[in-house]
């Protein structure tokens, strides 16, 4: 059964050795994950799994690495304490894993469900549902983004359907609202670069016979992307 659950955004500049000298930038980010990280341990769940979007979908198990090598610095971490695995996180996770490696996560159990960003709804639903039914005691670590497209100089350039999209998604992660959040628009997610729309729906899904309710602690687009931080609880 699922207890408790964080909404966090996977950018790597998150990092702040990735970010260097705009690490300021996302420091009321930053806080605002390591708040929701904090009601993941104050749930006392018997076991955490970080979900994040990525180009193939797949388990890993703890100890599994992630590097930011790709973005110019030396940092590594591991899925959870413990000895490292032979699993290569993808990013999403990576993000995931460092979230709580800063905050010296050791209450729980780690493992990671990368997911598919082209999962399609009643899947990402589906493998939500199995989530929670793992233990009497889960709690989830929700990474993702909003759309991409919010201004002019955002990845995806500007796309006026943007900001409703994010008005949506973060109302209903605001008020733990699988039905709104099981009903976003997978293409329409796709063609915006939502990329936490998959895993979204794995929370909705986890969630649904829960009774937990929402918190949004952040919300911005800085660089034209929606980051959204949230406590379910």
């Amino acid at each position: 059964m699922l207890v408790a659950a964080a909404v966090c955004p996977c950018p790597p500049l998150l990092v702040p050795e990735v970010a260097a000298g705009a690490a300021p930038e996302l420091d009321a980010a930053r806080d605002a994950c390591a708040d929701a990280v904090g009601v993941l341990a104050a749930s006392r769940p018997d076991l955490l799994v970080v979900v994040g979007p990525a180009e193939h979908g797949g388990a890993f198990r703890q100890g599994a690495v992630g590097s930011f090598a790709g973005y110019g610095v030396d940092v590594s971490v591991r899925l959870g304490p413990g000895e490292a695995g032979e699993q290569q996180l993808p990013l999403s996770l990576t993000v995931g894993a460092w979230l709580l490696e800063r905050a010296g996560w050791a209450d729980a159990p780690v493992e990671g469900l990368a997911v598919a960003e082209t999962l399609e709804p009643k899947f990402c639903i589906a493998a939500g549902e199995e989530l929670a039914a793992r233990g009497s005691r889960v709690a989830l670590l929700v990474m993702g983004d909003g759309s991409a497209c919010r201004t002019l100089k955002a990845p995806g350039y500007l796309d006026e359907r943007a900001a409703g999209f994010d008005e949506v998604a973060s109302a209903a992660l605001g008020a733990a609202d699988t039905g709104t959040l099981m009903g976003l628009d997978d293409k329409l997610a796709y063609e915006l670069k939502a990329a936490g729309r998959a895993p979204w729906q794995v929370l909705a899904g986890a969630a649904r016979d829960a009774g937990l309710a929402g918190r949004l602690l952040h919300e911005d687009a800085p660089y034209g992307v929606g980051y959204f931080v949230g406590v379910w609880s």
